[in-house]
C-alpha cells in the first residue's frame, strides 16, 4: 500500500512539472510583440539589464529551489553529488517589444524541460 501512494505521489508530481514545461514553452510565443509596461506589469522589475544598439535584453531568475541529489556507497565510503535546477530568462526588446523569449540553464527533467521557468513567466502566459 506504502509502495502504491508512492507511485501515487511520483505520478501527480510529474505532472505538475509537465505542466509547468508546458507554460514555459508558451511563454514563448505568447510574449512577442509584449510592450515593456506589460512585461514589468505581469513580471516586475528585472535583475538586470544589457544594451546594444537598439536591443535590450532583461534578465530574471526563476526556479523553486529544487536540488537533486544522488550517492552511492561502496566499500565503507559515500560519493554523493548534488545539482540545483533553475533558470535564467533574457528577453530580447526589439522594435518596441519583446522579440525572443530565450531560456538558459538546467531548467528541468528529461520530459519536463524549462519547467523551472514558468515560475517566472507564469502570470504572462494566458492559461488553455
Amino acid at each position: 500500500m506504502r509502495i502504491l501512494g508512492i507511485v501515487a505521489l511520483g505520478v501527480a508530481l510529474a505532472g505538475c512539472a509537465i505542466q509547468r514545461a508546458q507554460i514555459a514553452q508558451d511563454a514563448r510565443a505568447q510574449m512577442v510583440g509584449m510592450s515593456k509596461e506589460q512585461v514589468l506589469t505581469c513580471m516586475g522589475a528585472p535583475a538586470s539589464k544589457a544594451t546594444e544598439g537598439q536591443t535590450e535584453v532583461w534578465a530574471y531568475n526563476s526556479g523553486d529551489g529544487t536540488v537533486l541529489a544522488s550517492g552511492s556507497v561502496s566499500g565503507g565510503s559515500f560519493s554523493g553529488v548534488s545539482s540545483s535546477r533553475f533558470c535564467k530568462i533574457n528577453l530580447v526588446f526589439s522594435g518596441g517589444g519583446v522579440s525572443a523569449v530565450n531560456y538558459q540553464g538546467p531548467t528541468g527533467g528529461l520530459i519536463a524541460a524549462g519547467e523551472q521557468c514558468a515560475y517566472a513567466v507564469d502570470a504572462c502566459v494566458k492559461q488553455r
